[in-house]
């Protein structure tokens, strides 16, 4: 009996109990301290092994997924911010149009850049005519 520790709470030695002559010290087998360890078989591991696997490329392909998501959500929301401001700009443009298309506008920059108005006399023009067209009063 092995003792490690303290020898003052060490317990009395008690003599070894005798040994039956059937059984001889050599053939005793040693307490196992341990329990002995139960191997997989290579079936089993290699079961494991693949359903790891599996997992592995399930959760790979999910995460794939969800960045080729992510992707096209931020192509997305760029192409409608372009939109927006394409939008936009056509108001603008067309706003811009019906203001330059005011006949009232019109006339009123004509006079100042010093055109004058023409009044009672008209230009016609015809295909027979050579003359690049006449004035007719």
């Amino acid at each position: 009996m092995a003792y490690y520790g303290n020898l003052a709470l060490r317990p009395e030695r008690v003599e070894e109990q005798k040994v039956k002559p059937s059984q001889s010290p050599r053939h005793q087998t040693p307490p196992s301290r341990s329990p002995r360890r139960r191997h997989l078989p290579i079936g089993e591991k290699l079961i494991y092994l693949f359903t790891v696997a599996a997992v592995a490329f399930v959760a790979g392909l999910i995460i794939f997924r969800y960045a080729q998501i992510y992707q096209i959500n931020g192509e997305l929301q760029t192409t409608n911010k372009a939109y927006n401001l394409t939008a936009e700009q056509t108001k603008e443009l067309q706003r811009e149009i019906e203001r330059l298309s005011d006949p009232g506008a019109i006339r009123k920059k004509a006079v100042e850049l010093g055109y004058v108005p023409v009044t009672g006399e008209s230009i016609e023009a015809s295909k027979n005519d050579r003359s690049g067209g006449a004035i007719k009063p």
